[in-house]
């Protein structure tokens, strides 16, 4: 730890000798639009103007942020010793690209947000390239002594979260981030508003883009670009990737101060791999924008549209690692498996991401033996896995408690076998149901779309539907389009003689923490639900069923809870809304329930199956 005091302490030194420049801040503070928003805010609340005034002022100084250049120097060498456990992986012709456009275009980077690195990591590597330094907009839970100080030389703005009861913070935090884009300056932060806990993309929080955009409506900005970013790691740091597993399990978000980050950064002097960076197409904001509403779309669902879009984009860019893989065979067997074993089951996935042209992270070649075992020894050496070498053969299992870790790596893929999993769910139901045509899949496909557009991002309505004909025709041999035939016999061969089904690991986590949090509603009486208490209910009552072997282990997460609960209110099954009755709540229970069964049903198919 002497090494990161000494740099903390020369980064102090550093950003206490050179003097802060005006800034964005300082600036706001005098022009016209802020004096007559806090005039206009204050009329509303019904308070004095200079009391309004002095409030939005504190926090706009609060948040500022600058370049200081010995800071800046400083950090980045801090940032280098934190990642130091870490080659980083980016493409050079696209830092080519956005060195081009950053000429004449404010690029707003919207990143899938997957570790406290990622700041250390991205931002620095921009500027390394020659790209204009960026503002980030960070939690203000790093906000502390001294990482808060020095970060804010370096262009990091501290974020307060749950501010919908103090309407001047956020007429400030509009009023900056307007000025900087009015301004043209490259921003950063996360389209999901915090660090996934399942290793998934979360879904896109709209506040800090409704912001960008209404400043970007309001300047005609035609040179404003967000550009998706994924930032994907080999293995996340063993200390963060401990924490994320607890809060998944209920346990109480640990706050991050002084003492935090110095146990942080103990636990990155092991090596962990690889961080690749990529970066989606850009959106370009004002065109984007003038198209939906072209459309007839309002404001809110024009932010909204462009926020899935960005999110699409980030997951296409998005590559599958050796870890991921890995990772899907060792939860699809949920034993010990040889190394024969899991290449056997990692080989259909190869294929299968090779047919669809996806890539994989660092250009792995996946059927290869050697970079399969390599990454069980590396998975081994995190703890993540076992490896037992007493008997005749080795064999890899999922070590104790592990279960959720294993999940966070294997949803890093989820993205590319989610359409697969609702793809072998269409074919069944069209199997299943007789003189079932192919609308009968595409309606099956609709409603598993429906019900899980919270947890996952699904591209439009025109665009699924050619996502699930694609599948279809990688799975049965032969091309398929809305108006291509398909019966059922069709239908059943090409789930029985499939080497890759995939609904079983992708989807059934998922419809098991639902089916927990539809168990609990339908236990409720009819009125308000207090949510906290339902999601605590929830953790013991899918700690129960893990137990008894009804639900996955990797099920029992606050967070899928939370999204679970997110779709129960969109259907209208929380307090006491018009409609909400008993019936409706056991609709979705049953609705759930089918969908086990033919899970279930899916996983028997499998070729690899072997019963125990």
């Amino acid at each position: 730890m002497t090494v990161l005091r000494d740099r903390l302490a020369r980064l102090l030194r550093n950003g206490s000798a050179a003097r802060q420049s005006p800034g964005e801040a300082e600036a706001l503070l005098d022009s016209d639009g802020f004096l007559r928003a806090t005039a206009q805010l204050a009329s509303q609340l019904g308070r004095g103007v200079d009391d309004v005034r002095a409030e939005a002022t504190a926090y706009v100084l609060e948040m500022a942020a600058s370049h200081v250049p010995p800071v800046v120097r400083a950090w980045h060498a801090l940032s280098a010793w934190m990642v130091r456990g870490f080659q980083i992986i980016v493409d050079d012709d696209e830092l080519a690209k956005l060195r081009a456009l950053d000429r004449d275009h404010a690029l707003i980077f919207l990143i899938s947000h997957r570790s406290y690195l990622d700041q250390f990591s991205f931002p620095p590597r921009l500027t390394r390239e020659g790209i204009s330094p960026t503002f980030g907009l960070a939690g203000a839970n790093l906000n502390f002594f001294p990482l808060g100080t020095l970060a804010r030389r370096n262009g990091f703005i501290p974020v307060r979260r749950a501010t919908g009861d103090v309407p001047v913070y956020r007429l400030a935090l509009r009023a900056l981030v307007g000025q900087m884009v009015a301004s043209g300056r490259n921003l950063v932060w996360s389209i999901e508003g915090g660090r996934t806990r399942s290793g998934k993309l979360r879904p896109p929080r709209y506040g800090l883009l409704r912001y960008v955009t209404d400043a970007v409506d309001s300047v005609r900005s035609e040179q404003t670009l967000a550009v998706p970013v994924s930032i994907l790691f080999d293995q996340l740091p063993l200390h963060e990737v401990k924490l994320m597993t607890e809060e998944s399990r209920g346990l109480p978000k640990k706050p991050e101060n002084a003492r935090w980050l110095l146990s942080y950064a103990r636990g990155l002097r092991h090596r962990l791999g690889r961080i690749y960076i990529n970066f989606g197409s850009p959106v370009p904001l004002y065109e984007r924008m003038v198209a939906l509403r072209a459309e007839g779309l309002a404001d809110r669902q024009v932010v909204e549209r462009i926020a899935l879009d960005i999110c699409h984009r980030l997951n296409q860019v998005t590559p599958v690692s050796a870890t991921a893989a890995v990772c899907v065979a060792m939860l699809g067997e949920d034993r010990a498996l040889t190394l024969d074993e899991v290449c056997a089951t990692v080989a259909p996935l190869a294929h299968y991401l090779r047919a669809r042209g996806w890539p994989v992270a660092g250009g792995a070649d996946l059927t290869d033996r050697a970079t399969v075992s390599q990454t069980l020894h590396d998975l081994v050496g995190s703890g993540v896995l076992t490896c037992y070498a007493e008997g005749p053969t080795t064999v890899w299992g999922i070590g104790d408690d592990q279960h959720l870790i294993v999940a966070v790596y294997r949803n890093s893929a989820i993205h590319v076998l989610v359409m697969r999993a609702i793809a072998e769910l269409a074919l069944l139901a069209i199997v299943r149901t007789p003189g079932a045509t192919k609308r009968t899949g595409w309606e099956k496909a609709l409603a598993v779309r429906e019900l899980l557009k919270f947890d996952f991002v699904f591209a439009g309505r025109a665009e699924f539907a050619d996502e699930l004909w694609n599948e279809f025709t990688i799975m049965t041999g032969r091309s398929h389009d809305r108006d291509a035939p398909l019966d059922i016999e069709e239908a059943s061969r090409s789930l029985n003689e499939s080497d890759l089904l995939v609904a079983h690991l992708v989807l059934r986590p998922f419809i098991d923490a639902y089916r927990v949090v539809a168990e609990e509603l339908l236990n409720l009486s009819a009125g308000d639900v207090d949510e906290q208490v339902l999601l605590e209910r929830c953790l013991r009552l899918g700690r129960q069923w893990s137990l008894q072997h009804r639900i996955t282990e990797e099920s029992v997460s606050g967070e899928m809870f939370a999204t679970a609960l997110k779709m129960a209110r969109h259907r209208g099954l929380l307090g006491s809304q018009a409609g909400t009755t008993a019936e409706d709540r056991a609709a979705l229970v049953a609705e759930l329930d089918d969908l086990q069964r033919s899970i279930g049903e899916l996983a028997l198919m499998r070729k690899d199956f072997v019963p125990v």
